[in-house]
């Protein structure tokens, strides 16, 4: 069962990109392989109301609940050294 996105690229991507590339065979057009959407919430730890409104929004924007993870470690007090 395909996707809307999959349908849509099917349907409009792959004829427009056909015709402004020129392309001869359909095998020459780019394939979607993965979409990935991120989102940063460094402001979010704190607040717990506004990952779930995070959340909210993603799952509104993708069709999917989105899979939430937390950094295992905090980057914010590595330094960077030159050499």
């Amino acid at each position: 069962m395909a996707t809307r996105i999959k349908e849509k690229y099917l349907a409009e991507a792959v004829p427009a990109l056909k015709q402004k590339f020129g392309y001869k065979n359909v095998m020459e057009i780019p394939k979607l392989s993965k979409i990935v959407i991120n989102m940063g919430l460094g402001d979010c730890k704190d607040n717990a109301k506004a990952m779930e409104m995070a959340v909210n929004e993603l799952t509104t924007i993708a069709g999917q609940k989105p899979m939430v993870t937390k950094a295992k470690k905090s980057i914010a007090n590595f330094r960077f050294v030159r050499a």
